[in-house]
Order: structure tokens, then C-alpha cells, then sequence
């Protein structure tokens, strides 16, 4: 197990051990996900764009910017 120390600005640091088992590095983002109430697991957050292959499966036709643009234009009509 390992411990941190929260500063007075809110900050903590990771330890190094923790840093190496996420392949964290310089830069890297972390994400704080609530488990159960009152207890969180550090996810990293960063990840290879290849990691995003195969989430969304290939449209059945192809789709035209100006289809896109109108499909834009929709939701934001309604996000208003």
C-alpha cells in the first residue's frame, strides 16, 4: 500500500511506485472514479489513440460533411 500527503494548495504527489504500475509520466492525466461512497480508484487517463479503434462501428452508407453540418446544426438547435 502506498501513502500521500495532501499540501496546503490541495496538491498531492503520486508515488513513484503507483506512477510506474499506471505508466504514468511527466504530463500524464489521472481521473478519480468514485468506486463506492467515500472510496475512489486512480485511472490514467491517457491512452494511445489506437486504444479508440473499433469503439464505433463504420456508418452503413457513407455520410457527406453537409449531412454532418445538419446533424450539428440539429443538436445545437436543441442544446439552446
Amino acid at each position: 500500500m502506498a501513502t500521500a500527503s495532501v499540501t496546503s494548495k490541495g496538491q498531492i504527489t503520486i508515488p513513484a511506485g503507483v506512477r510506474a504500475a499506471l505508466g504514468l509520466e511527466t504530463g500524464s492525466r489521472v481521473e478519480f472514479v468514485e468506486t463506492e461512497k467515500g472510496k475512489f480508484a486512480i485511472v490514467a487517463a491517457t491512452n494511445s489513440v489506437h486504444a479508440l479503434k473499433g469503439m464505433l462501428r463504420k456508418p452503413l452508407s457513407p455520410v457527406s460533411i453537409e449531412e454532418m453540418n445538419s446533424a450539428i446544426a440539429k443538436q445545437g438547435a436543441k442544446a439552446r
